[in-house]
């Protein structure tokens, strides 16, 4: 028997990329989506490219009002799966030049909006004595990447956050996971490398080349694969707290 279908799932940031990859995978194994996301339009695209089983909410995941609104709006349906996926790649510079607004904006999203989400969702799943929760984290908490602080630190949090949570909410039967994309094909890596060209000197295969030579496999992971990855955790109904690594060996 399926793990996924029948199912409905939260996934936040689900306007695009990695939530809309998530999303799709979902659907596709049989799952009901809510799309979440700060902007209504991507959200709404998203939704009708995956058919009648997604739908779209608004909702910013760092505002709390918001996320306790949103609550709201789904109470009348029974949420066992939240992917917990929103968040924002911050600024590219040394810590010595990043703003602490510019900190805590990163640390908002990316960490206060887990803590928020699953404080408005995990009681249901409590009450039931089932749920899964998946931690969009990144391998970039787990190694160095200079100039980006903010993002690596609150991806750390993240990690940390998913491991505790694990132990306080497993003995209801509710498993907790994160998941680690390592460099994602894309535009927000395409963005990274034109960044790295202008610092360097060096052209944009150069500063790709020298990015994914990282790899055991020497190339980045897609999308798709991220959302297939997601779905085949919640099949392992035996895992909780566990950091599920997918870098193409990033990290090895």
């Amino acid at each position: 028997m399926s793990a996924v279908k029948g199912r409905t799932a939260l996934v936040t940031g689900g306007g695009n990329g990695l939530g809309a990859a998530i999303a799709g995978r979902l659907v596709a194994a049989g799952a009901r989506v809510v799309l979440a996301g700060r902007r209504e339009d991507p959200l709404r695209r998203t939704a009708a490219d995956l058919g009648p089983g997604a739908r779209a909410a608004v909702c910013d995941v760092a505002d709390a009002g918001s996320v306790t609104a949103l609550g709201a709006e789904l109470a009348g349906e029974e949420i066992s799966i939240v992917v917990n996926n929103a968040g924002i790649a911050g600024p590219v510079a040394p810590l010595v030049e990043i703003a602490p607004d510019e900190w805590d904006e990163v640390f908002a999203v990316n960490v206060r909006g887990v803590y928020l989400v699953c404080r408005e969702f995990l009681p249901p799943m409590i009450a039931r004595g089932d749920g899964d929760v998946i931690n969009v984290a990144s391998v970039s908490g787990k190694r160095p990447l200079a100039r980006r602080a903010p993002y690596t630190a609150s991806k750390t949090a993240v990690l940390g956050l998913t491991s505790t949570l694990a132990f306080e909410v497993g003995p209801y039967g509710v498993r907790v996971n994160a998941l680690s994309p390592g460099p994602v094909a894309g535009d927000r890596m395409d963005r990274n490398f034109r960044l790295e060209a202008e610092r360097t000197g060096s052209t944009v295969d150069d500063a790709r080349a020298a990015f994914v030579d990282r790899a055991a496999l020497g190339r980045m992971v897609t999308p798709d694969e991220v959302g297939r990855a997601a779905v085949a955790m919640l099949e392992m109904t035996g895992m909780t707290g566990a950091d599920i690594d997918l870098s193409a060996g990033m990290i090895a």
